[in-house]
């Protein structure tokens, strides 16, 4: 249960989560997509994005968008390893966000979800998402931002909210 490994792959996916979020909080997810597997899956609370260029694609729509703060708080983070190279990881996302500059008027968080990760070690030693799944629990206020799937392929409309 307790081993050397696990600690060493808790520690370094709660390193890989913390920079993923403090990516996408002050660089506004510019390099979010290489955090996740070629084949990578963002299973969002409003739409799900396959692939590493889809996955990008909503986070360069989310910049498009103009000025939004957001800061993605995380808590109770566990691993469960499965192999030396594969490992899924659950925890807490407080989400507080709004469009515009800062500073915003302090609120509660827009979303608290369950978040499941399986991650993986790639060819090149880093680990990287696979799968990537929110399950929210609490939700209100501001709205959470989500792309139109079929706009990623250049066939829908975007929206954001």
């Amino acid at each position: 249960m307790y081993s050397e490994e696990r600690y060493r792959i808790t520690r370094e996916l709660e390193m890989l989560l913390t920079d993923y979020w403090h990516e996408v909080d002050t660089n506004w997810g510019r390099n979010a997509g290489s955090f996740y597997t070629e084949d990578g899956i963002f299973e969002g609370s409003r739409s799900i994005y396959h692939g590493r260029e889809q996955i990008q694609q909503f986070y360069d729509f989310r910049l498009g968008r103009g000025p939004r703060v957001a800061m993605h708080s995380v808590t109770n983070f566990r691993v469960v390893v499965e192999s030396p190279t594969r490992a899924t990881s659950t925890w807490y996302l407080l989400l507080f966000a709004h469009d515009g500059p800062p500073i915003q008027e302090s609120a509660p968080p827009i979303q608290i979800s369950l978040m499941t990760d399986i991650c993986v070690k790639c060819a090149d030693g880093q680990w990287r998402y696979q799968h990537r799944k929110f399950e929210v629990w609490f939700q209100g206020g501001v709205e959470t931002t989500s792309m139109d799937v079929s706009s990623a392929t250049g066939s829908g409309e975007l929206r954001g909210n």
